[in-house]
């Protein structure tokens, strides 16, 4: 049987950075470090709402990046 642990977790927020030559929004990414690993989606996502609230920049996507290990137990 093989297991995932998850060894870290973090938030990941498009950011608008500006507009290329032709006017488009160009985006960067914000990555928040130190998420718990056992936070609920819900949970995450209410945090990147809160943080997107009192960014004065628009904000596309929300993305979770999770970094795990496979033990084949």
């Amino acid at each position: 049987m093989i297991n995932k642990i998850i060894n870290s977790t973090s938030l990941i927020l498009e950011v608008e950075n500006g507009t290329d030559s032709k006017g488009a929004t160009i985006y960067k990414k914000k990555t928040f470090s130190g998420i718990k690993t056992n936070a609920t989606v819900d949970d995450v996502f209410a945090v990147a709402e809160a943080i997107k609230s009192i960014l004065s920049k628009t904000t596309k996507g929300y993305y979770l990046n999770e970094s795990s290990k496979l033990l084949n137990n």
